[in-house]
């Protein structure tokens, strides 16, 4: 009898003991990898800005392509593993900017990122795309990096090329640039290259496209890329639609931050270009990369400095909601809306506008 009841104790105790370890992996959000599987990182507002972080599964409504779906798993503030992927435009119009570039990522560095669970890489595009820190969770790798940050005509460093595929110099290449690029027939052109005639410039899309593509498509967790620049591409391969396409089928969100020199465009004096305001060429390119991908875009202003900003992507980082659901199967490859809201009408849902579905 003392056996049999020996039998039954350990019984209970193993089930008790494995109900709490699926309670406990309840607790942690997990990116299922998966054609039906759909996950979703939100932001919410109030009218006056504010992040709000108290709502409930019950509070969203959510659709795909127009029909409801149930939101199987729901996180507050979730505690995913983070990538982040700083892009800087290091064209020579923002050359006068850099220093104050390199200060403020260095301290949005230093506090967003969590040692041994968060990595972090460096681009820098103008007329080429170039990898100066690939994945690291190194405070000093992403320093020195970020030390490096350079327009053309004052190289500090060589100049290589973004070729991630390559195992010589911590993943920054060897001089070889060449990728496939979308409706390039099977070309491999390289980067920094004229672009159907157009001398090449500011490879914005380029830089952003091989940033999704590149390094955050295989990664895990939440991804985000953040984007530096005054908006303008000159001489990209891909459009902004493709570099859209990218960071969607990467499940990545881009926060853009339009900083210019106005005092280098005055000086330029070129025609058709338009810089100022809400519906400048500029802003409105970089508010199409964000928005479609559920991040922020922002504006450097005498009222918004750039550590401001950095700051407040990091508190949409940390006040993020996870959700999830299962898609219907059945449906064809391809773009399916997003649409998430929440019953109180007056709060504003910050999220992507869909995923890139498998073939089944």
């Amino acid at each position: 009898m003392r056996h049999a009841r020996n039998r039954v104790l350990v019984a209970v105790l193993s089930l008790a003991a494995g109900s709490a370890i699926v309670a406990l992996a309840q607790k942690t959000p997990e990116f299922k990898v998966g054609v039906n599987i759909v996950n979703v990182l939100a932001t919410i507002r109030d009218r006056e800005g504010r992040i709000v972080t108290n709502l409930s599964k019950d509070d969203f409504i959510l659709e795909e392509d127009g029909k409801p779906q149930q939101i199987t798993n729901f996180f507050r503030q979730t505690d995913l593993p983070l990538t982040i992927g700083l892009l800087v435009d290091t064209s020579v119009s923002q050359r006068r900017l850099i220093d104050e570039e390199q200060s403020a990522a260095l301290h949005f560095f230093d506090h967003v990122l969590r040692p041994e669970r968060d990595l972090a890489f460096l681009i820098q595009f103008d007329s080429d795309v170039v990898m100066l820190q690939d994945l690291t969770s190194s405070q000093n790798d992403l320093e020195e990096a970020l030390n490096r940050l350079e327009v053309p005509g004052r190289p500090s460093f060589a100049r290589r090329p973004f070729n991630r595929s390559s195992k010589a110099g911590n993943g920054l290449g060897t001089g070889s640039s060449q990728f496939p690029w979308p409706g390039g027939g099977g070309q491999y052109p390289p980067i920094g290259g004229p672009s159907q005639g157009k001398p090449a410039g500011t490879l914005l899309y380029d830089a952003v496209f091989l940033a999704a593509d590149e390094v955050l498509r295989n990664e895990a967790g939440r991804k985000t890329i953040i984007l530096i620049s005054d908006g303008l591409d000159q001489g990209s391969k891909v459009s902004q639609k493709e570099a859209i396409e990218a960071s969607h089928r990467a499940d990545c969100i881009i926060y853009s931050i339009r900083y210019y020199d106005q005092g280098f465009y005055r000086g330029m004096g070129g025609p058709g270009i338009v810089l100022g305001g809400p519906g400048s060429e500029g802003y409105s390119a970089l508010k199409d990369l964000s928005s479609q991908t559920g991040g922020g875009a922002y504006d450097v202003s005498k009222k918004m400095g750039l550590t401001e900003i950095f700051d407040q992507i990091q508190e949409e980082l940390r006040s993020q909601y996870s959700l999830s659901y299962t898609a219907a199967p059945g449906a064809k490859a391809g773009f399916r809306k997003i649409k998430l809201r929440t019953k109180d009408k007056n709060l504003k849902v910050q999220t992507r506008s869909g995923y890139y579905s498998k073939p089944a």
